[in-house]
């Protein structure tokens, strides 16, 4: 069907129960509200024969349902968001997005290329431009370019043409976002892009995760993380990176071994916690830069829900939901409150353009940019 236009830990998993026989992973469209100007949103079911699946809507090329099942068999969304388009308009949450032209945080919002200056609108606080700004690719409704489903899976692809000098940044950027859920219950999101002069991107996902399931009542806390990474980059007061690199060992952002969120989230020995208010760190992943690998692992011990993050990318932003403040009710009616939701985000390190040091987020010319990453479920005993 077509639509036109493990070193992570020592859990033992399971796979979900086969699929159903002679079943084909479907695909099915359908209305979502529109934005406050009008226009109209779509929203995109992928589902395959496990029982799990996926809803990406064109606002935002946004992740807005990730539904699994549990080791009863219960089924979960475990990605926090909203029932409508309005929704997502009002409540700037960033839940599920795409987040870009560059994700995380530019200091004072101001980067140098080819001895040019550029500005940026500074809509974190008054001190960092943030997910691309004021209105970045999370603001947007996308362009459905293909859709289709068959016995392999289902997905989307959508794009946005963000113009020369859009937000601040120079160039036009064409900008594809790509959701792909197969019969191994690996959801693939592929992010594109090309420009026509030299830019900076650093795309990523802002989907937050409760493996319990979205609005439950214990919240995300419970939730048990692995990340495969011996470093991360301390930040400022700001929240920006200062250019070092430390290691994790000896401090509560070691999560090499299985680890709750919740076990050391208030330890305000660490200077670093007392500034993030939790954890809102980027992460330097072991590996390769540029080869898929395993990231991170998140699961629920209720329910056996376990998700693998597998990424291409130097870098992962690990929040804890910390400055979710409970003025927001989600898809199901609850009210999200601090620490409902975790953010996995791959990507490229924060503040990339003013740390030398950094891998460079620079695009040309004939260049593409890419940024792959894998949501595995699978369950454990």
């Amino acid at each position: 069907m077509r639509i036109a236009n493990l070193s992570a830990g020592a859990a033992v998993l399971l796979t979900l129960a086969g699929p159903i026989a002679g079943h084909a992973a479907t695909l099915s469209r359908a209305a979502f509200g529109q934005t406050p100007s009008g226009e109209a949103v779509e929203a995109f079911t992928l589902t395959n024969g496990h029982g799990v699946s996926a809803t990406v809507i064109t606002y935002g090329a946004t992740l807005q349902s990730l539904v699994a099942p549990g080791r009863d068999g219960t089924k979960a969304d475990i990605v926090l968001g909203f029932s409508d388009a309005g929704a997502y308009a009002r409540n700037a949450s960033y839940f599920g997005a795409t987040v870009g032209r560059v994700a995380n945080r530019i200091g004072k919002g101001r980067f140098t290329l080819d001895d040019k200056s550029y500005q940026l609108a500074l809509n974190n606080n008054g001190v960092a431009a943030l997910h691309g700004g004021v209105k970045g690719f999370d603001k947007v409704v996308w362009k459905v370019l293909d859709a289709k489903s068959d016995a392999a899976g289902a997905s989307v692809t959508l794009g946005y043409v963000s113009p020369d000098g859009d937000q601040g940044y120079p160039g036009t950027l064409t900008a594809t976002a790509t959701y792909a859920l197969d019969e191994k219950n690996q959801l693939t999101v592929t992010y594109g892009a090309t420009t026509d002069k030299p830019t900076i991107v650093n795309m990523s996902n802002h989907a937050l995760f409760n493996l319990a399931g979205e609005g439950s009542a214990d919240g995300a806390m419970g939730n048990v993380l692995t990340l495969l990474a011996d470093g991360y980059t301390p930040v400022d007061a700001e929240l920006i990176p200062t250019g070092e690199i430390k290691p994790v060992a000896g401090t509560p952002f070691d999560f090499r071994k299985p680890t709750a969120v919740g076990d050391r989230i208030r330890d305000a020995r660490d200077p670093q916690m007392v500034i993030g208010r939790g954890y809102d760190h980027n992460y330097v992943l072991n590996g390769k830069s540029g080869a898929l690998r395993l990231a991170a692992r998140l699961s629920d011990p209720k329910s056996g829900r376990t998700l693998d993050v597998l990424s291409d990318q130097p870098g992962i932003q690990f929040y804890a939901g910390n400055f979710i403040d409970g003025t927001m009710v989600g898809k199901s009616g609850k009210i999200y409150r601090q620490g409902d939701g975790i953010a996995l985000e791959p990507q490229h390190f924060p503040d990339a353009p003013n740390k030398p040091a950094f891998a460079s987020i620079r695009l040309n010319p004939g260049e593409r940019y890419s940024n792959r990453m894998v949501f595995k479920l699978s369950i454990a005993k």
